[in-house]
């Protein structure tokens, strides 16, 4: 054996560990792989040049994919009027070093008006943003509260602050008020407490008591944070949000929502009061240390912005489109969970029985994702759906009956797990 193949095998040897929990992984329906995936009109996706009508993203307002002539010649005209030379594609720095560009600053402050709070700050993800503020709010000597179907960057950013985590089973507010009450008569005048919630819980489709919520928060003095992810552009006057609709949008310390949903392009964004936004300034890691969000990509989300707020009709056909699909899925036996809203969970149970129907529905011709644990709770397996505002009613009463005949045949079909 040569230099070269002793020092690969050395290698591979020490990979040892990967190939046993890879496998480990397949054999369990958990493996996850990138699929490529080519964007077609009016909600529909190709993959290996077979189209799937797309109930698997989080478009939901299914606004235009592409920037089209149009578009670009906007978001160039954005940047010059910004004063940049040209359409500058990277920041180059952290916002905190070179990296703030006039195109960042323009689009924190119609945030701020959108959102109607003293101050926004943009993040490059969701997930920077969801760490970095939770992170930088509470550490080791603090304690957070979140609902057990949080979403896993709020988990992580609890993880990451080393906070005492207290979680609470979905939506109960009185187990929560009870940790409340028992954390409040035990803490001291300097240990915080924070509240963690998502507005719109993305695997399940339910949504937070957000009053709730709110009063609790303010009986026993802890902060609260809303993340808008998944019913931001969807919810409330112009898109505004769950925390709007609620009326509740002034009495929750942090707002957070992403780019990359309702919005159809990338980042995220805080808002809050003038003085937590410094605070963030300072002690959010995930801004600090990071590459500023491109200014091309910012003058694409303003843009955006002004298309989210005018598309009050995408999002009542969003409503009607939901609701005409959850009702055709119940109707047809399925077990859509407990959620009202435009996110749809069809419950299978196993991961081999959610894998076997997301790969039978792809041959149906929809793109239906198995969503497995850690995503969900152990036993807990679903695909999850979610209708946009760009699909046609016919084809999501087609989709429905496709899912209904494929899980129903998988039931009559299954005498036990290992049948698939």
């Amino acid at each position: 054996m040569c230099a070269v193949d002793r020092f690969y095998a050395a290698r591979q040897a020490r990979y040892g560990w990967m190939h046993e929990e890879l496998d480990h992984w397949d054999k369990g329906s958990r493996m996850r792989v990138l699929e490529v995936t080519r964007w077609l009109e009016q909600g529909w996706m190709e993959r290996e040049g077979k189209p799937l009508f797309n109930l698997a993203s989080n478009h939901y307002l299914g606004l235009c994919p592409w920037l089209d002539e149009a578009a670009l010649m906007d978001v160039k005209a954005e940047c010059f009027a910004a004063g940049e030379d040209g359409v500058r594609i990277g920041s180059g720095a952290s916002r905190l070093v070179a990296g703030h560009d006039p195109l960042h600053a323009a689009l924190e402050r119609d945030m701020a008006n959108f959102k109607q709070r003293d101050r926004c700050l943009v993040f490059s993800s969701g997930y920077m943003a969801n760490v970095g503020v939770i992170s930088a709010l509470v550490g080791r000597h603090d304690t957070v509260f979140s609902d057990r179907l949080n979403h896993a960057s709020l988990n992580d950013g609890v993880i990451l602050s080393r906070a005492e985590h207290i979680r609470y089973p979905h939506r109960d507010m009185n187990r929560l008020e009870h940790s409340l009450r028992k954390w409040s008569g035990a803490r001291s005048t300097r240990r915080k407490g924070l509240i963690v919630t998502d507005g719109v819980f993305s695997m399940d489709g339910t949504v937070a008591p957000l009053e709730d919520l709110v009063s609790l928060a303010e009986r026993y003095g802890t902060m609260l944070m809303v993340d808008e992810a998944h019913s931001g552009g969807v919810y409330g006057i112009g898109g505004r949000g769950l925390c709007h609709a609620a009326r509740v949008h002034q009495r929750i310390d942090v707002v957070m929502g992403t780019f990359g949903k309702a919005f159809g392009a990338v980042g995220a964004y805080v808002a809050a009061d003038e003085v937590l936004i410094r605070y963030l300034i300072n002690r959010a890691r995930t801004l600090v240390y990071s590459t500023g969000l491109p200014p091309l990509m910012a003058a694409i989300v303003h843009r955006r912005l002004r298309e989210v707020q005018a598309a009050d009709e995408a999002r009542d056909r969003l409503v009607r489109h939901a609701a005409l699909f959850r009702a055709r899925l119940r109707a047809g036996g399925l077990n859509i969970g407990a959620g009202d809203s435009h996110i749809v969970p069809v419950l299978l149970g196993s991961d081999k029985r959610a894998v076997a129907a997301g790969q039978a529905l792809a041959e149906a011709g929809v793109a239906g994702i198995a969503i497995r644990p850690p995503t969900v709770p152990e036993g807990s397996a679903r695909i999850r759906f979610a209708p946009m505002a760009s699909h046609q009613e016919a084809d999501l009463i087609w989709a429905a009956d496709q899912i209904i005949q494929v899980i129903g045949s998988l039931k009559e079909g299954a005498t036990d797990e290992t049948t698939f």
